[in-house]
């Protein structure tokens, strides 16, 4: 059964197992896609309000666009787990004679390539979706300030799971491969803090 299948009972009971999967990166791409959500939520209990009326448009293209990185996300939650399943079948390869230790070894290196690819694109989505964030400061109902905090938050979290999760991959690459990955990787997080940074502090206008 997919991960995504599950109720969230037997998803979290999954998780507080000893099995390896799922792991960081299908919880990092879980807590993304709940944060983009709730950016999409506010933006929709937004809409109608009379109060609010000039940000309709604004909210419409965060509603938009923010549903399908959401539907990325959570399908990013089995693809990681499929991932890390890839690299395990790979490290089990036999390797008595030289052609298998040569097969094994490529296989090892195509799924480590996969195996970073997977939480690199789910960094990418998370920042995606900090920048529909970013988009509905001082353009959200701000009844829901705390629900617009809390997804920041999420998708910060999600971002920086999946960040933590392709440097470990990237160890086990070629070094220029390895500087590639990290160099995106990096530009990505900068980018996803300082929205981040702007959004909180926005957030906590609203405080008591």
């Amino acid at each position: 059964m997919k991960l995504t299948e599950m109720t969230v009972k037997d998803y979290l009971e999954l998780v507080a197992s000893d099995a390896p999967a799922p792991g960081g990166g299908s919880a990092s791409a879980l807590v993304g896609a709940q944060g983009v959500g709730l950016f999409t939520m506010v933006a929709g209990l937004t809409l109608g309000r009379k109060k609010y009326v000039d940000f309709a448009d604004n909210c419409n293209e965060i509603i938009e666009a923010g549903k399908p990185i959401v539907a990325e996300l959570t399908a990013q939650i089995d693809r990681d787990t499929d991932a890390y399943n890839m690299i395990s079948d790979a490290f089990k390869l036999p390797k008595e004679t030289d052609e298998e230790k040569a097969a094994r070894r490529a296989a090892i290196r195509e799924a480590t390539i996969v195996a970073t690819e997977a939480p690199l694109y789910t960094l990418r989505l998370c920042r995606e979706g900090m920048e529909l964030g970013k988009k509905l400061i001082g353009k959200f109902n701000t009844n829901c300030a705390s629900d617009f905090g809390v997804g920041a938050l999420n998708v910060k979290a999600g971002a920086h799971g999946a960040w933590m999760n392709v440097l470990i991959n990237v160890s086990g690459l070629d070094e220029e491969t390895a500087a590639e990955y990290k160099a995106k990787g990096q530009a990505m997080i900068d980018e996803i803090d300082e929205a981040f940074v702007m959004i909180y502090n926005e957030t906590m206008q609203y405080m008591a």
